[in-house]
C-alpha cells in the first residue's frame, strides 16, 4: 500500500481514533472516578512522561530532541494503560478494551511521530517490506546473473544480493547489495574496471536504505540512461552489523566496521565485478553517520578512495557525548580517536592528490553547516578541493534523497584525477 505514513489522511486518522478511544476509555462514570481518579491518571501521566523526555530518553541513548507531538501520544498512552489499571475493578468489559485499544493506537501514533521526524518509512508498503525482509525491487541472486550478457545496452541495471566474506575485518556484517549499470551486461562493452561508489545510511538502518529511500538505483539509472548504459557501480554497505550499533564506520568495540569498507568490500567488488583498482575510480556518499564516514574514509585511505559525498555528516565519529564516544568507540583509547578525526587525520597526512568531494547539508540544519564549512576549509589546506552546498530541507531522508540525486552527476564526472580546484561555497536558493 502506497498509503503515507508522513501527513496526510492515515495519520490524521490515527490521531482521531487515539484521541476518541481514551476519552471511551475514561468515561464520565461517577463523581469519584471524575473528581478524584481522573486528576490523579493526569498527574501521574505528566510525571511519567517527563521522566521518559528528559533522563530517560538520555539513558536510551537518544541524542536529538524528539518534536513534542512524539512525547505528548507517549503521554497519552501511558495514560490509556492507568486508566485500565484505576479503573479495571469497577469498568465494563468493553471500557476495558477500549483502554487496551487507546494505548495501542497512541503507542502507534507516537512510533510513526518518531517515523516522521527521521522520514524513515514514507508509506505503509516500505514499513511492511522493511519489516518482513522482502526482497527490494529488481533485486536478483548471484545465481540470477548467469546469462546476463547482451549485445545491446539493457534499459536498466540489476540489483544483486551479495554476501561478501569477512576476510580482512572478520565484521559480522549483514547481506549487501551491489548495483550493477547497464553497461556491465553488455558483451565486448567496458564492463570492466567501472569506477565505484559505495553507499553509507544512518547509524539505525540497513544496506538497502539507499535503495528504498534514498532512491539510488533510480537516480543511477537515468543517469546510465543518458549516457548509454554507462554508471558506476553501487554498493550499498552495511556499516554497524545490527540496528542498534553505531559503529561510525570505525575499527574499535563495536567490531572492525572501516577494514569491511576498505578492504572487504573493495578487493570483492574488483574481484567479483570486474571494478577498477584505481582510487580515482572509487568514491564514498553517506547520509548522517553515513556523511561522517564518507570523509573519514577517504582522508584516511586516499590510497583506496579519492572522492566523497558527505551528506549532513558530523565533524568527527560521534554517538552522544565526548565521554561516550571515546568509550563506545574507541574503548578509552585518546589515540585511536585522534586518528579517526578528520581536522586531525588531514594536518597529519599533509598534501593530498587528486581528492575532492562535496558537503551537502539542509537550512534547518545549523550545525552541520558550521561543520561541514569547517571541515571544507581545512581540507583545501591539504589539496582536498570540496564544495559545501546548502539547500532546503532538514536530517532527514527526503532531504538526503534529492540532494544526492542533484550531486550525482558531478560525482562520476569526478572519476578521473581533479586538478586546479580550490574551496568554494554555495547556498542554493529555495525554489
Amino acid at each position: 500500500m502506497s498509503v503515507s505514513l508522513l501527513g496526510g489522511w492515515f495519520p490524521a486518522m490515527l490521531d482521531v481514533l487515539a484521541a476518541g478511544a481514551l476519552i471511551a476509555a475514561v468515561g464520565w462514570r461517577n463523581r469519584n472516578w471524575r473528581w478524584r481518579a481522573v486528576p490523579l491518571i493526569a498527574g501521574a501521566t505528566l510525571l511519567l512522561t517527563l521522566l521518559a523526555a528528559y533522563p530517560g530518553a538520555k539513558a536510551a541513548g537518544i541524542t536529538d530532541p524528539l518534536p513534542f507531538s512524539v512525547w505528548f501520544w507517549f503521554g497519552i498512552a501511558i495514560s490509556a494503560l492507568i486508566v485500565l489499571a484505576a479503573g479495571w475493578r469497577t469498568a465494563r468489559w468493553w471500557r476495558r478494551g477500549t483502554a487496551v485499544v487507546a494505548a495501542a493506537l497512541a503507542a502507534l501514533v507516537c512510533a510513526n511521530g518518531v517515523n516522521q521526524f527521521v522520514g524513515y518509512y514514507p508509506t505503509i508498503d516500505s514499513a511492511v517490506n522493511d519489516w518482513t525482509n522482502a526482497p527490494l525491487p529488481g533485486q536478483v541472486s548471484m545465481a540470477g546473473l548467469r546469462g546476463g550478457a547482451s549485445v545491446k545496452v539493457p534499459a536498466a541495471g540489476r540489483l544483486v544480493a551479495v554476501n561478501i566474506p569477512d576476510t580482512y575485518s572478520h565484521f559480522g556484517h549483514r547481506q549487501e547489495l551491489v548495483y550493477l549499470p547497464p553497461i556491465w551486461f553488455v558483451k565486448s562493452a567496458h564492463r570492466h574496471h567501472l569506477p565505484v561508489v559505495e553507499l553509507i545510511g544512518g547509524e539505525r538502518g540497513g544496506p538497502g536504505d539507499w535503495v528504498r529511500l534514498g532512491n539510488a538505483v533510480q537516480v543511477s539509472d537515468a543517469y546510465a540512461h543518458l549516457h548509454h548504459g554507462f554508471a558506476p557501480i553501487l554498493v550499498f554497505a552495511d556499516a554497524t552489523e545490527r540496528f542498534n550499533n553505531d559503529t561510525e564506520c570505525v575499527n574499535g568495540p563495536k567490531g572492525n566496521s572501516a577494514d569491511h569498507l576498505d578492504q572487504d568490500i573493495p578487493k570483492y567488488v574488483e574481484k567479483t565485478f570486474g571494478a577498477s583498482s584505481d582510487p580515482h575510480e572509487w568514491a564514498v556518499a553517506g547520509f548522517s553517520m553515513g556523511g561522517t564516514c564518507a570523509l573519514d574514509l577517504v582522508v584516511e585511505h586516499p590510497d583506496v578512495f579519492n572522492h566523497f559525498m558527505d551528506i549532513s555528516g558530523d565533524l568527527a565519529p560521534y554517538t552522544s557525548t565526548p565521554a561516550a564516544s571515546l568509550h563506545d568507540l574507541y574503548g578509552g583509547n585518546v589515540a585511536l580517536e585522534k586518528a579517526n578525526e578528520p581536522l586531525l587525520v588531514m594536518r597529519a597526512h599533509g598534501k593530498y592528490t587528486g581528492v575532492n568531494g562535496l558537503f551537502l547539508t539542509s537550512t534547518q540544519e545549523r550545525r552541520h553547516q558550521r561543520e561541514a564549512n569547517e571541515l571544507s576549509k581545512a581540507a583545501a589546506k591539504v589539496g582536498i578541493w570540496s564544495r559545501v552546498e546548502v539547500s532546503p530541507g532538514t536530517h532527514v531522508w527526503q532531504f538526503a534523497a534529492p540532494a544526492f540525486a542533484t550531486a550525482y552527476p558531478w560525482l562520476v564526472s569526478q572519476f578521473a584525477p581533479p586538478a586546479g580546484r580550490h574551496h568554494e561555497t554555495r547556498h542554493t536558493k529555495p525554489a
